[in-house]
């Protein structure tokens, strides 16, 4: 699977670099560049485009304001020298939000994601009648059922991770990416190297610090921006 992607930056070194990025990673196809986003109506007409890099700091209208006049845009990633704006940023959708100068390593997991949001997109919706709701676990020498809707969160110690429900908890002898792997993507995710948490029951977002039933858990550094983005994506209402 192919992204068709076009950059949206005033600098011609930025464009440059973005470019040589570009041609670095096999799914990414470059269908033109804009100086500013009054210049890339043409661009998305005459081609099918499923990406944008886009500045924030440009003449004209920067990137915020255009990402807040326009409707059915495609993806879009944010590729600014201002830190400022992220959550901003995701407060509009976007896709990933990088900080320049950054890394091709770093503009590779945000091109990533990008192309997992498109497949995931074109997968054809699961039939309710054969969707699982629930898992098994061994602790203690009994067989637990367990579902998805009422583990709150899991948190990692060495080989074990503890799983929470709101009436219990049960220690079992598994990795936290071993238990990623066995839990439905749309509501759980990891939010710390030790620990993932049942989106569904997020209370509250308090600096780097998530509310889940009763309790507080860190987000680690390298989720920050992942957990913002599925948190608040869309779902964040402003005066």
């Amino acid at each position: 699977m192919k992204l068709n992607c076009i950059i949206i930056d005033d600098e011609p070194m930025a464009r440059k670099l973005l470019q040589e990025y570009i041609e670095e990673i096999d799914f990414l196809e470059l269908a033109g560049t804009a100086e500013n986003p009054l210049k890339v109506g043409k661009l998305l007409s005459e081609n099918t485009v499923d990406l944008i890099f886009l500045d924030i700091n440009m003449p004209r209208i920067n990137g915020m304001d255009f990402l807040r006049s326009s409707v059915n845009l495609p993806m879009v990633i944010m590729t600014t020298a201002y830190g400022q704006y992220a959550l901003d940023g995701f407060e509009l959708s976007v896709v990933d939000y990088l900080v320049k100068p950054f890394s091709l390593e770093r503009f590779l997991k945000a091109s990533q994601k990008a192309l997992e949001l498109k497949t995931l997109r074109q997968k054809p919706a699961a039939l309710p009648s054969t969707a699982v709701d629930h898992f098994f676990v061994k602790a203690d020498g009994i067989i637990e059922k367990i579902c998805y809707r009422d583990l709150l969160y899991a948190e990692g110690m060495a080989n074990y991770v503890v799983l929470y429900t709101a009436q219990s908890k049960h220690i079992v002898y598994l990795t936290i990416k071993a238990l990623l792997e066995q839990l439905p993507i749309k509501n759980f995710m990891q939010v710390h190297k030790s620990s993932i948490v049942n989106v569904d029951h997020v209370k509250a977002v308090e600096g780097n610090m998530l509310h889940v039933a009763d309790r507080k858990l860190s987000i680690g550094p390298n989720y920050q921006s992942r957990v913002m983005e599925v948190l608040l994506n869309g779902k964040l209402l402003k005066r």
